[in-house]
């Protein structure tokens, strides 16, 4: 990807992290974290080029979930290795174990976005990094679990909406337009939770 890109162009204004998954497997570790950082950084001679560069990664309310220390140190520390070899063992075991893999992933991209956002690479460039974190979003990846009230409940009792309920998806893009808007060209290393309230929910005077 990166590889076609520079042969279509020699600038870069935004990049948009968005791709991901949610399979309790290490394909999600491969996927939102490694793809992720592998896209920015492979691109950021691209952004340098840019009078306005900005990157807006997708990470999710998941990042408040446990994650697996061991998986979140070899993640940040870009062991490929290792991390598929403790997602592999995290899957094996299965139930929330195997949850792990998408909420340590998460929480690793969050970790990353706020050690890089200020470093020369990025701030010193006048790159902007920020991160959207989602909660419950009506997608159909989940429609068929709102379909049902037992479907309905698991969801609410696993990431609460409190503010008009899931999220759909213009709402987590209207939230990503901006963060890769010049209107946003002081903001960066944040995490903006689009989430109808799990986050203050959830961690309410902590985040301070």
């Amino acid at each position: 990807m990166v590889e076609e890109i520079t042969q279509l162009t020699s600038v870069v204004d935004g990049v948009i992290a968005n791709a991901g998954t949610s399979l309790q497997a290490p394909m999600d570790v491969a996927i939102n974290l490694f793809g992720a950082v592998g896209t920015v950084e492979g691109l950021l001679p691209l952004l340098n080029q840019s009078d306005a560069p900005r990157v807006c990664i997708t990470a999710s309310a998941a990042s408040l979930h446990p994650a697996h220390d061991g998986l979140l140190e070899a993640m940040l520390t870009g062991d490929r290795a290792t991390a598929a070899a403790i997602g592999e063992q995290l899957a094996s075991a299965g139930g929330m174990a195997g949850y792990l893999n998408y909420s340590s992933s998460k929480q690793a991209v969050t970790r990353w976005i706020r050690r890089n956002a200020t470093t020369e690479r990025f701030a010193g460039a006048g790159i902007s990094l920020n991160a959207v974190a989602p909660g419950v979003v009506i997608t159909p990846m989940t429609e068929q679990l709102f379909a049902t009230e037992e479907g309905r409940q698991q969801m609410e009792q696993g990431m609460p909406s409190p503010l008009n309920g899931p999220a759909r998806a213009e709402d987590i893009a209207a939230a990503i337009c901006f963060l890769t808007s010049t209107a946003a060209g002081k903001i960066t290393g944040q995490v903006l939770f689009v989430d109808s309230g799990y986050d203050a929910l959830t961690r309410g005077d902590s985040s301070w």
